[in-house]
């Protein structure tokens, strides 16, 4: 199964029915991705997913076990707009709006290999690796990178220099780890849809383990400089079994590029 996964992201039908989805809304995304076939890799992760009630797994120390291997949830990965409590609607300043509207598919960090950042997933699973003292995700997809979360440090780091995954600190408050980030850069985008951030971004996520089978991670987002208020969008994942993150190096084999319809961002 890892096999087949690897082979059908590396397909030029892939690589057009997922940068088509880029330019589409989130409904027309997830029809081309039924109807095309670019929805192949995510089902195949659909049938590895566990949906287990069992009781959730604890640490010695109480806290819950978090370590697994997990699915991602769609609705970080095309429109965070769709992962909004219903009724609710991004409160995207105008220079923000106009510039999310604006953004072509092919300017996206993301299919040019660059980290996908805080909250986006992409179509590949992740792993959490756990310690008492730090809790690590293992992505597969993208540049095959990885985030730390330091459960030992009390305060941010002075003067950080902006990165894609910023710097996150996490405590345990009851069953729930709360990761807070701050030291991001304005490379990425949140979603498919384009939608930007800048460096004032800080984010908490609340992260919960409610049994065997299923993650849940809350994401409050708090940008000034980009949009009029904070938010937090909700995401759901779940426990993958029988398969293992795979090496994905996406600049050794990236064929999305020559098949996105736009503006090339570096001509």
């Amino acid at each position: 199964m890892n096999i087949s996964r690897a082979h059908w992201f590396r397909t030029p039908l892939a690589a057009l029915a997922l940068s088509l989805a880029l330019t589409a809304s989130l409904a027309n995304a997830q029809k081309l991705l039924t109807e095309e076939g670019g929805g192949q890799a995510l089902v195949a992760l659909q049938r590895m997913q566990s949906n287990s009630t069992a009781p959730t797994p604890h640490n010695a120390d109480g806290t819950p076990d978090l370590s697994g291997l997990w699915g991602p949830d769609k609705n970080f990965m095309y429109d965070i707009t769709s992962a909004l409590k219903p009724g609710e609607t991004l409160p995207l300043q105008e220079w923000a709006l106009k510039a999310s509207k604006g953004h072509m598919s092919n300017e996206d960090p993301n299919v040019r290999c660059r980290p996908s950042g805080i909250p986006r997933m992409t179509p590949y699973p992740w792993k959490i690796v756990q310690t008492p003292k730090l809790v690590v995700f293992l992505y597969e997809g993208g540049p095959h990178g990885y985030r730390q979360i330091f459960l030992d440090r009390k305060e941010h780091s002075k003067d950080l220099d902006p990165t894609y995954y910023g710097e996150s600190i996490g405590h345990w408050e009851g069953q729930t780890l709360v990761v807070d980030t701050i030291g991001f850069n304005d490379i990425f985008w949140f979603d498919g849809a384009g939608h930007p951030h800048t460096e004032k971004l800080h984010i908490v996520e609340h992260i919960r383990r409610p049994n065997m089978g299923h993650l849940e991670v809350d994401v409050t987002i708090d940008d000034p400089g980009a949009y009029t208020k904070t938010f937090t969008v909700y995401g759901h994942m779940n426990q993958l079994l029988n398969t293992e993150i795979m090496e994905y190096i996406c600049d050794e084999n990236n064929v999305d590029l020559p098949h996105i319809v736009g503006k090339d961002s570096r001509k």
